[in-house]
């Protein structure tokens, strides 16, 4: 009677594991909701400043990160579920959480800034120096870098989530814990109704 017990169980175990959403890469440093929800409340709510004097060129990113690989190399392997190659990575296997995508070309993805550099530079990094705005370009330390579709990043450009959301309705959670998480790493700043937008986000989250 034990053992058909034990068998039933672990066939239910098993019917169970097999259902589970499968799992990918996420970047680092990700807070719990409690976490983000005190780095949110500590961040500064103001203005945004100007756009003068803004040049992608004030944030050098893709740098070298050691044996051949840039940094956007070391996020491609970073975030893939499987790839082949070393620097470059030549193909692989990759989920794009923000529309829920699966590819196997790296040349269909894009390493998004999830703060994006417009962005920083409107919220404080205008007045940084550019070896610290380097270090926020190339930041694998933080949640600030994901491997995304090359479509998603472009659609959101500079915009603050006040104006643009992830497409895929289960990651404004996520996407607000990285966001938030980066934005009180990195001392910046962030305006009123995009405060009002990660707090609806993080509060889609269970946990």
């Amino acid at each position: 009677m034990l053992k058909k017990a034990s068998l039933s169980v672990f066939a239910l175990l098993l019917s169970f594991t097999l259902f589970l959403p499968e799992t990918h890469a996420a970047p680092p440093g990700t807070p719990s909701k409690s976490t983000a929800q005190t780095q949110l409340n500590a961040l500064t709510v103001k203005t945004e400043g100007s756009m003068t004097g803004y040049s992608r060129d004030l944030f050098p990113h893709w740098i070298s990160q050691g044996s051949g690989c840039d940094t956007r190399q070391v996020v491609l392997k970073r975030d893939a579920d499987y790839y082949s190659g070393t620097c470059p990575v030549t193909s692989g296997k990759w989920y794009s959480y923000y529309d829920g995508v699966t590819f196997y070309d790296p040349s269909d993805l894009d390493i998004d800034h999830v703060v994006p550099l417009a962005e920083a530079w409107r919220s404080g990094a205008s007045s940084w120096t550019t070896d610290k705005r380097e270090d926020f370009a190339n930041d694998l330390s933080g949640p600030q870098l994901i491997a995304v579709s090359a479509s998603t990043n472009r659609s959101k450009g500079d915009q603050d989530p006040s104006t643009w959301q992830p497409p895929r309705a289960g990651a404004a959670c996520g996407y607000s814990k990285w966001w938030i998480s980066t934005k009180y790493k990195w001392g910046l700043s962030l305006q009123s109704s995009e405060k009002t937008a990660l707090q609806s986000m993080l509060n889609s989250c269970s946990y």
